[in-house]
């Protein structure tokens, strides 16, 4: 691993794109594009972890100028390589304290990367740093998973989310300290090869007064992209809060 860029260093990203496909799909990609072209307005947007490209490139295409800050180099170097990925400005730093010259309509954190940061300050902050880009009305979105605690029994801390002949794939817990990590191990030619990442799980209403303490009001919660309406079945959530005018 190259500590520079974290766990998110050249092992991942040369193979972050097809182990995540699912989430490169039309399906997936075009909804996210959509909801959050519309709440840019017309103006710029800030992608906090902007990774390999997956939704800064779409949303530039669709006319939004998009600069994005990511801690990870080997990441930033996929994007990029894409076409369209040079005309993006990016920031090498951490998300929780990078900062970025200009305001911004809106700043987003996707696909659970809120739990990459793994204290409740680190998260805090990330807030503050999010509110600090926005201009005055400008909106800062989540999209993060609830965490999946009813599935684990009395004295059971782990819940396996892929089990198949070259990859298994299990997330720990720890309730007493909302830690947890996502464990994969990769079969090949015999051997078994293990890599963990760490996270800090968060509830909604903690991220509420995250907003709250970076003086952010909620605007919207959602159950995806489409605006399906958040329930206690809900296992994600599209979170928006805004910055006050005035």
């Amino acid at each position: 691993m190259d500590d520079r860029d974290g766990y998110f260093g050249e092992r991942v990203a040369a193979v972050y794109d097809q182990r995540e496909g699912e989430m490169f799909a039309p399906g997936v990609v075009d909804p996210t594009v959509d909801f959050l072209a519309g709440l840019a307005g017309g103006g710029r947007a800030l992608e906090l972890a902007i990774g390999t490209g997956r939704i800064a490139l779409p949303l530039a295409r669709r006319g939004v100028e998009v600069h994005g800050i990511d801690v990870s180099r080997a990441m930033v170097g996929r994007l990029r390589a894409k076409p369209g990925g040079e005309a993006i400005g990016v920031t090498i730093g951490d998300v929780a304290t990078a900062r970025v010259d200009g305001t911004f309509s809106l700043a987003y954190l996707l696909f659970n990367t809120i739990m990459n940061l793994t204290t409740q300050a680190e998260q805090v902050a990330c807030f503050r740093n999010a509110a600090a880009h926005l201009e005055p009305g400008g909106r800062f979105v989540i999209e993060v998973m609830v965490p999946d605690l009813r599935r684990l029994p009395a004295g059971q801390n782990a819940v396996p989310h892929h089990v198949g002949p070259d990859r298994w794939a299990v997330d720990i817990y720890d309730v007493a300290t909302q830690a947890t990590s996502s464990n994969y191990i990769a079969f090949a030619d015999g051997r078994g090869e293990l890599f963990s990442i760490p996270f800090r799980y968060v509830w909604p209403s903690e991220l509420d007064l995250m907003a709250q303490l970076a003086g952010l009001t909620p605007r919207e919660r959602w159950d995806g992209w489409t605006r399906e309406p958040f329930t206690s079945e809900s296992r994600r959530h599209v979170s928006v809060w805004e910055k006050p005018v005035g």
